[in-house]
């Protein structure tokens, strides 16, 4: 009804519109370039909607990254066959890593014919070296030995180790380094601010040592992290050399994938595996950084909850729009964003995490479409710490908001008052300053009454009658301003 009353046409399947279903589109010989520049026809946000925010990713994680780490497998283990075989010498250079988009292209072409992707590399590879006359002998080196699995273990561990180096270790030490510089700043690091357990009003802290608490948590899961093994295999079929033996029984198959992996690769040899790396190192690494964006995600919901409270404003960008409908809001989008983000990350890191490790027997496939996906969890890890790091550079602190609420929250002192009287020697202080503050509405007139007429040392009484619940605040002060020695 609505779409008749509106002049609407309902589309016939697969309900696109004729430009779309046409055969040439099909094919992919038409393309929108407006469309495709947009992002509107991509499926999934990450590469319409977020592109700009994971683009450096793409060359390691793409079906472009996947495809040049492979070849640089092949090749790096044709060099050391080279050097250890006697039928062998080395060969020059003429195929590396550095391949482009348009041999990229070249191997998917292949891949349609082999629906391999792994052979497809090796012929593209092949092909290469049987241009080369040089080169010839050693086009059936290319694979030797290999299980498919011994160059994707390898392709995934190095697109993990060269993204963590050059991606996301800057990326996270640069949002905890934007943290610690908040928490360390002299206005958030002295400002007091009445805590909340239980939602409920709470011996005080400074914004700063809040905030320092998220950095040293942050800087403890970015140190596992970056420490984490990256593990690979090398050892063919069922993880027992089976054919290198059968071919060169003389030459020490371990030892020399050892080298190639660790010497070559500068990843760490797993020597117990079956058909594939078993995928615990890549649990633990997910898990890890699964915790990073759970401290994160924490982080987020506690400064959207003080933007509510008031306690902190948020600047306004000229032409950005909060509502649609009322003008006055600027909405804490970003920690909203945020949020969501961390939320999908964690989803795929751990299933990915619960996943790799599991495989039936000596091998399955079903761990081949899932170690795709590591890229659109790291993506959605990015968009949350880019979009966090946006919404930090917005927020000013309200001081008076933020003063108002600690004011009026006199209550607090009952824990030191009754501590002092602990110390003391006064019977029953716990259940004095119950009976005094539970459920009642406490100002400095009651709380400083109550205070005099304890029979306490008169300096004691006097300590007691100069603090505040601005003043009321421990160590928070010092532990704030000295967070960067975590960082540094």
């Amino acid at each position: 009804m609505v779409m008749k009353e509106f002049g609407l046409k309902k589309l016939d399947p697969p309900h696109y519109p004729a430009w779309y279903r046409s055969e040439q589109r099909r094919e992919g010989n038409l393309k929108d370039p407006i469309a495709e520049e947009q992002g509107l026809l991509a499926l999934s946000p990450l590469d319409g909607r977020y592109r700009d925010k994971t683009t450096e990713l793409a060359e390691y994680f793409s079906e472009y990254g996947l495809i040049r780490y492979r070849v640089k497998v092949e090749m790096e283990w044709l060099r050391v066959l080279a050097e250890v075989l006697p039928d062998l010498s080395a060969p020059c250079h003429e195929i590396t890593e550095d391949i482009s988009i348009d041999d990229a292209m070249q191997v998917k072409k292949l891949e349609a014919s082999t629906k391999h992707d792994v052979k497809a590399v090796e012929y593209w590879i092949k092909e290469k070296l049987t241009a080369h006359p040089e080169l010839r002998p050693y086009v059936e080196f290319v694979h030797f030995g290999c299980t498919s699995e011994d160059i994707n273990n390898l392709a995934y561990a190095l697109m993990l180790k060269d993204a963590r180096r050059d991606v996301l270790l800057p990326l996270m030490g640069e949002l905890i380094e934007k943290l610690a510089s908040l928490a360390t700043d002299k206005t958030y690091a002295k400002q007091p601010m009445l805590s909340r357990t239980h939602g409920q009003a709470a011996s005080p802290t400074t914004m700063g040592k809040e905030f320092a608490n998220v950095v040293a948590r942050l800087q403890r899961q970015t140190a596992q992290f970056e420490a984490q093994e990256i593990l690979g295999k090398f050892n063919g079929a069922v993880g027992n050399y089976n054919a290198h033996y059968a071919a060169y029984p003389d030459v020490d198959w371990p030892e020399v994938t050892r080298r190639f992996i660790e010497e070559r690769l500068d990843l760490k040899q797993n020597p117990y595996t079956t058909q594939i790396e078993p995928h615990d190192y890549l649990a633990e690494m997910f898990d890890t950084l699964a915790r990073f964006n759970t401290v994160l995600l924490d982080f987020t919901r506690d400064v959207w909850g003080y933007i509510a409270l008031g306690y902190f404003r948020q600047k306004a960008v000229a032409g950005e729009v909060g509502s649609s409908t009322m003008p006055h809001k600027i909405n804490p989008i970003d920690f909203e964003n945020a949020e969501g983000n961390l939320g999908l990350a964690n989803a795929i890191l751990n299933h990915l995490s619960a996943k790799l490790p599991v495989s039936r027997w000596q091998r399955d496939l079903s761990d081949s479409t899932v170690l795709r996906n590591i890229g659109v969890g790291i993506a959605h890890s990015m968009i949350a710490w880019k979009a966090c790091m946006s919404g930090l550079d917005k927020l000013e602190l309200n001081q008076a908001a933020i003063g108002a609420d600690i004011d009026a929250a006199w209550e607090v002192l009952a824990e030191p008052i009754q501590t002092v009287m602990r110390r003391y020697g006064v019977d029953q202080p716990y259940e004095k300053l119950k009976e005094l503050t539970r459920g009642k509405a406490i100002d400095k007139a009651s709380v400083q009454s109550f205070i005099k007429g304890l029979d306490i040392p008169e300096e004691a009484k006097a300590l007691l009658l100069k603090l505040t619940p601005r003043t009321y605040l421990g160590n928070a002060v010092a532990q704030a301003e000295s967070i960067k020695k975590i960082t540094a």
